[in-house]
């Protein structure tokens, strides 16, 4: 059977599997073993305590002094060379993990890295909704500003269009004053008038003389209606039927209801 290392429960347990090398020596720190303790025992043995103790050789049996206390510097070499393999082997399972400062530390940088991108993409998606929001107030304004001036244009055309409607309805009367403007024009065609003389014969006719009135001054500003030359025409007309002296002439066109003007127009055509 195999020998193997059994420390004492008052020193520091070794790293599993280790064995002493060859002049391994104790730190003397660590106090002397209890009495009785084997620190080799067979593998096969389940109480180191109750192990027999081997059979020690000549090289075991102390001469003198014991080897740590021959071998001082070795003891204490192999003491430091200990320590640091015990370090070494209680440190090194951690080599390849991560500390958990530094991996908190990481890990709040890359929540810190997040919340920065998350605060970029809010600004940037508010940013982005600011602008849509300004081009269709923008839209808005400009349509609103469209229809007004849309609207603006409609009323006045509207306006216009009443406005030359009643110009239209002012300038050709009502239905009795369009029926008189079409007789005093036929009247005209047919034979001379005097103004007067054609509202009389309207009002004969049965027209009201308001009805009259406004239809000898649609002829008069429609420009189809000259006194003079009607009272030319009538002076010319009497002398064909009879003889006039020239004052005769003028008290016949003013009867008639030419004006004195218009009757010294009209006889000065004839050559009296």
């Amino acid at each position: 059977m195999t020998a193997r290392y059994n420390p004492p429960p008052n020193w520091p347990a070794p790293p599993v599997g280790w064995t002493p090398a060859p002049g391994w020596a104790p730190d003397p720190s660590w106090g002397p073993p209890p009495q009785g303790w084997q620190l080799w025992v067979e593998d096969g043995i389940d109480d180191p305590a109750a192990a027999p103790p081997l059979e020690s050789s000549p090289l075991d049996r102390p001469t003198g002094s014991s080897w740590p206390a021959r071998h001082k510097v070795l003891t204490g070499i192999g003491a430091v060379v200990v320590l640091f393999i015990l370090i070494g082997a209680l440190n090194g399972g951690n080599d390849d993990e991560e500390s958990p400062g530094v991996a908190s530390t990481q890990e709040t940088q890359k929540d810190a890295k997040t919340a920065e991108e998350i605060a970029a993409e809010d600004e940037a998606s508010a940013q982005a909704e600011a602008d849509r929001k300004a081009e269709e107030d923008a839209a808005a304004a400009a349509k609103a500003e469209e229809d007004r001036l849309a609207e603006e244009q409609r009323v006045a055309d509207e306006a216009a269009a009443a406005a030359a409607a009643a110009a239209e309805a002012a300038r050709i009367g009502s239905v009795a004053q369009q029926n008189a403007y079409r007789s005093a024009v036929n009247y005209l065609d047919f034979t001379d008038f005097s103004r007067t003389g054609l509202i009389e014969q309207l009002e004969y006719e049965g027209y009201a003389t308001a009805d009259g009135e406004f239809a000898l001054a649609r002829l008069e500003a429609e420009g189809g209606v000259d006194w003079n030359a009607q009272a030319a025409a009538t002076a010319a007309s009497y002398l064909e039927f009879t003889s006039f002296s020239r004052s005769g002439l003028l008290d016949q066109l003013i009867y008639e209801g030419f004006t004195p003007e218009q009757a010294e127009y009209g006889v000065g055509t004839t050559g009296l």
